[in-house]
């Protein structure tokens, strides 16, 4: 299962609470973020977030790409293969929201690329958490987070991702209303989730 949104929609947040409330019902999921959750992964995240220069939209994409394909291979599908539920802080959705509509690029040529560096893996489940631009900008800055490159983007390129996702649509994905209070919007999910994996989350409702 996949959280998926624009910054500052509370995926974070909610992945930590999932992924507690399941470890206390005696369950070990596994949680990944992206870019990240590997060493050459993490090396990707720092040069897509941190890096002092500017890096071409397609440069972007394909080191996104890269971090992808390494994160599937090392740690998804060896969880999936033991039987463990997988968390992700994003996956493959972002990079149709982000690189394809925020970006530019051809979007049959994004989805092409992600399904060579992902296997055709796709999650059973995407939640899309679904919050104003404004909104997520503000919790953002009312935690006093240091923006990333992405995030200082320009307001246009925002607004094409935001949506981008309110658009996202198909029989695995799932948009849950997240400018409400964070016990809200985590009762909502866990409800939903449980609604559709009820061997997963509903008997870990503790």
């Amino acid at each position: 299962m996949a959280l998926e949104g624009i910054e500052g929609a509370g995926k974070t947040t909610q992945v930590a609470r999932l992924a507690e409330r399941l470890r206390t019902a005696g369950r070990a999921p596994v949680v990944v973020r992206e870019p990240g959750g590997t060493p050459v992964a993490e090396e990707a995240r720092q040069l897509l977030l941190h890096a002092p220069h500017d890096i071409p939209a397609a440069s972007e994409f394909f080191l996104f790409l890269t971090a992808r394909a390494d994160l599937v291979q090392r740690v998804i599908r060896p969880a999936l293969e033991r039987g463990q539920v997988v968390l992700a802080d994003r996956f493959e959705l972002s990079s149709r929201c982000y690189q394809s509509a925020g970006r530019g690029l051809d979007l049959a040529k994004v989805e092409a690329a992600i399904a060579l560096a992902t296997g055709g893996l796709q999650p059973d489940l995407y939640v899309v958490l679904d919050v104003p631009v404004e909104a997520g900008r503000a919790r953002q800055r009312a935690e006093g987070k240091a923006p990333d490159k992405i995030e200082r983007a320009d307001h246009g390129f925002h607004r094409r991702v935001a949506e981008a996702f309110r658009n996202a649509a198909g029989p695995n994905i799932l948009h849950l209303r997240a400018d409400r209070p964070a016990d809200a919007v985590h009762e909502a999910l866990w409800d939903a989730l449980a609604g559709r994996f009820p061997q997963t989350f509903s008997q870990a409702a503790g």
